[in-house]
């Protein structure tokens, strides 16, 4: 019986069919539910979509009333004129009007392979970021074998010290950054009367590729330190050339950032004048004396 049970089994199985399940299962998000499945799960939420509250003056109210019929409601005292009343209407066009408030609000595509192509670029960012500590590691163990003892030295002073740095930008960019270059831009279309209609590719690559060029940018005491032990600048020189470095760090904020809007690039360029100074000290307490004498 056993192994009858299993011939018929076996006989039943379409292996292609299983694995294009198995796969569209994989790389497709859970479906929306319908309206009348969300009714079935949760009827007292899709009761609260279909009524809304109507908030009148009691007062007003009686007016009207009294004007229709004197002969049945009174003259309305003074007494409530500053009073309201909270009157609910039920229709199912509130709930569809509703329904389309809340779609306005969602980002929009405007191919038909979009969507697909966003959720694979954020699964492959996502991984890269989980797979990122043991890639690096294995990376580590096969450059660490050609290494001086002291060229590892460096490696294990300076890459906390990178990692600090690039983790600091990327939280400057979304506490700090983020919230006033989405308030500005949304902001400017409401002043000019435009309605946004946010374009999903668009948002995941400005959401990712900001803080991802703040984290690059927030390198830059690091690369200045690296500049002078290799003898291409000096601490004189990043002092003497400070219109220089200005310039320059306006010219490399307004590439790194992906939007063409001022506000970004301001926003990137005050941390980065502040690491510069701070990488000219950095350079000074590092170097050693004799070398800082030769320099002047």
């Amino acid at each position: 019986n056993i192994v009858q049970g299993v011939q018929d089994s076996v006989k039943g199985f379409d292996f292609w069919q299983s694995v294009s399940s198995a796969v569209y299962n994989m790389f497709m998000p859970p479906a929306t539910p319908t309206a009348e499945q969300m009714q079935e799960a949760h009827p007292e939420t899709t009761d609260l979509k279909r009524t809304i509250t109507l908030e009148l003056s009691a007062h007003e109210l009686a007016s009207q009333l009294h004007e229709a019929a004197p002969g049945l409601y009174p003259v309305p005292p003074d007494e409530l004129k500053d009073k309201t009343l909270a009157l609910k209407a039920k229709s199912e066009a509130f709930s569809q009007f509703r329904s389309g408030i809340e779609k306005m609000d969602r980002p929009v595509t405007l191919n038909v392979q979009e969507a697909f192509v966003t959720y694979m670029k954020v699964s492959f960012i996502a991984g890269l970021v989980v797979a990122s500590p043991w890639v690096f590691f294995q990376l580590w163990l096969f450059v660490a074998a050609g290494l001086y003892p002291h060229e590892r030295k460096y490696i294990y002073t300076y890459l906390p010290m990178s990692v600090v740095l690039f983790l600091g930008g990327i939280a400057f960019c979304f506490y700090g950054v983020l919230p006033t270059v989405l308030d500005f831009l949304l902001g400017f279309n409401t002043r000019i009367e435009l309605t946004a209609q946010i374009r999903i590719s668009e948002w995941i690559s400005f959401a990712v590729m900001l803080p991802l060029m703040f984290g690059i940018s927030f390198q830059l005491p690091l690369a200045m330190l690296f500049l002078t032990k290799i003898n291409v600048f000096t601490v004189d020189h990043y002092i003497a050339q400070w219109k220089m470095a200005v310039l320059a760090i306006a010219v490399i904020s307004m590439l790194l950032t992906p939007t063409p809007d001022p506000m970004t690039m301001l926003l990137m360029m005050a941390p980065l004048l502040v690491l510069y100074a701070l990488g000219v000290v950095l350079c000074h307490w590092t170097l050693p004396k004799t070398t800082v004498e030769a320099a002047t």
